[in-house]
């Protein structure tokens, strides 16, 4: 939804509560068609039912890339807008306007997407079922492995996915005859990941994993017909499919793979990343606004971090300094993975007692720290892994290690665990999943500016929380933040502008203290996710400016915690639906 379209809902809205309360009656019709609209989408997208506990779709695997599937998601978003139209904002509650306006938003976003062919590049190196399934059947993730049922359910999913890879190649294939391919350096990223699962025996297979967990409470008849089963489907179903997507990747899509970084060389990519640019950043901000406030916002950052550059009394240049904190010894102290996740346990416990202060409510759901599996974790970022709603699942703050000695605490492994794990991620996405006063589809959804905005925003507490006291630390956490003004240049600009990938690097190395390793996963990672990386700046900049207004305005009767309570408590909204209701609860103090 345009913010024209969310100023004039809300006007509308206010004009005709002067008049009309809200209707009991329609607000228990449109309840229901908010749990409907949840539970069709479950069923249309079941790994999305897995993730969040849901365990009645866990054998389901949808061929999300065949035009049959793609029907039907269109018809369910036409279906969901017809009916939400029938219904006047100002015959409904506000929470039920809130829920109307992000239903909208989804619904349209969706509809305005089916118009770009998207599934010709069905996945990449980093956003990849052929990786979540590898997740999901390795039983250490979502898919659980408890009961008898929960084994059988995997088999049905890993005949499911022998149908999608094949989909898939079908799709990559229609790519190439239309144009729409990925970049060659991804796909020589893309064809190691897939041969990685390619094993001797059945046995020595990630897949295998549950099997080595069977539950001592299964018959023997059942642990013997499951390890059949299992080695079968490893053996005739899962690893052919990894083949045959690695070899039609190495052998026939990799010639055809092109040497350009942005989707502008690809037919009709500028209006594609555009469209990706709406939908990430659920703002009307141009590409363009958002390449000038990126250019703005680096070079602020740069100021600060030269400023901690003179404080330490380093006598180089900042590129000097960059260099300086990538390559002493001293800023890499670690030994073995245990060492780097105890030290995040350290961040954890330092930051804790400081957490009241500015916020009323804290998660039921678990937290652990882990390290990222081997398989994924040459590509894979530090990240966070949600938790189930009932508490059955924990939290979970992954982290990459490849080699503990190289593990640099400059990096910003404070800010990184403010972001992913607490209070960013965890905390947000925890207390909107307990929150069942919400309607499941708000509970459980996701707006991507809404979500790492928050999580970037809580990069910016760690003074207050106690944290960044080590000016190498403070300094980490500047990089962090530059990190991500970057991506709103380097994105931009690739996709837009014909940056590239070697170009990007070397900005990025230029603005911060990066490896040319870590600078490269990072461009690439761009390059296959247009436009999710703006989505952190636009919203933390959003709620940061929020905060601002309403300490001048409100001025003693502002209250942090307050003010965190708000912005949390009604899940993730879209920027623009999400800044109406914030200036309402300003309004209400």
């Amino acid at each position: 939804m345009n913010k024209l379209a969310v100023l004039l809902l809300f006007a509308f809205a206010a004009a005709s509560c002067r008049n009309d309360q809200p209707d009991p009656d329609n607000g228990e019709r449109f309840d229901k068609l908010a749990a409907l609209y949840w539970e069709e989408s479950l069923k249309l997208y079941p790994l999305s039912a897995t993730y969040i506990g849901d365990n009645r779709y866990n054998d389901r695997l949808p061929n999300d890339g065949s035009q049959a599937f793609i029907k039907n998601a269109r018809a369910f978003n036409h279906r969901f807008l017809d009916s939400l139209n029938n219904y006047a904002p100002s015959s409904l509650s506000a929470s039920r306007q809130l829920s109307y306006a992000m239903m909208k938003n989804q619904i349209e976003t969706a509809l305005q997407g089916f118009q770009y062919r998207f599934e010709y590049m069905p996945f990449n190196q980093m956003s990849a079922l052929p990786l979540t399934f590898a997740q999901l059947g390795a039983g250490t993730g979502a898919q659980p492995f408890k009961t008898v049922k929960d084994y059988d359910n995997w088999l049905k999913r890993a005949d499911a996915f022998a149908v999608w890879a094949d989909t898939a190649i079908g799709n990559f294939r229609k790519g190439m005859t239309s144009g729409l391919v990925l970049p060659r350096t991804l796909v020589l990223k893309m064809i190691p990941q897939l041969k990685s699962m390619q094993v001797s025996r059945p046995a020595e297979s990630l897949f295998y994993g549950p099997v080595n967990k069977l539950p001592d409470s299964f018959p023997p008849a059942e642990k013997s017909r499951i390890k059949t089963a299992y080695a079968a489907s490893i053996s005739n179903v899962i690893l052919p499919a990894y083949r045959r997507l690695a070899d039609f990747l190495e052998q026939e899509y990799l010639p055809r793979a092109r040497s350009s970084s942005g989707l502008s060389a690809v037919p009709g990519g500028k209006e594609m990343y555009t469209y990706l640019v709406r939908q990430q950043t659920t703002t009307t901000r141009t590409p363009e606004e958002i390449y000038q406030t990126g250019l703005t916002e680096v070079s602020r950052i740069r100021k600060q971090m030269d400023s901690i550059r003179l404080k330490v009394g380093f006598k180089g240049t900042i590129q000097d300094f960059f260099t300086y904190m990538n390559t002493s010894q001293k800023f890499m102290p670690y030994k073995t993975p245990a060492e780097v996740l105890a030290a995040f346990g350290s961040i954890r416990k330092r930051m804790e007692p400081n957490l009241p202060k500015m916020f009323a409510h804290k998660p039921k759901t678990p937290f652990e720290i882990r390290q990222t599996e081997a398989f994924r974790a040459a590509s894979a970022s530090a990240e966070y892994n949600p938790g189930s709603a009932d508490g059955s699942r924990p939290g979970i703050f992954y982290v990459p290690i490849l080699d503990a000695t190289k593990f640099n605490i400059t990096s910003g492994m404070e800010s990184l665990f403010l972001h992913e794990a607490i209070p960013g991620h965890h905390y947000q996405i925890s207390l909107t999943q307990e929150n069942t006063q919400l309607p499941a589809f708000r509970r459980f959804g996701w707006n991507n500016a809404y979500v790492e905005g928050w999580a970037l925003y809580c990069e910016s507490l760690g003074k207050e929380l106690g944290l960044y006291q080590d000016p190498y630390q403070h300094m980490g956490a500047l990089g962090d933040e530059m990190h991500r003004a970057i991506r709103l240049v380097v994105d931009v600009a690739i996709h837009m502008k014909g940056m590239s990938r070697e170009a990007a690097i070397r900005y990025m190395m230029e603005n911060e203290a990066i490896s040319k390793e870590a600078a490269t996963a990072e461009i690439e990672r761009y390059m296959g996710i247009p436009a999710q990386a703006l989505g952190y700046k636009t919203g933390a900049m959003k709620i940061s400016e929020l905060r601002n207004k309403y300490q001048r305005t409100l001025g003693t009767k502002f209250k942090l915690a307050a003010f965190h309570d708000a912005v949390l408590k009604d899940g993730s909204l879209p920027l623009s639906v999400f800044e109406q209701k914030m200036d309402t609860w300003a309004d209400s103090q």
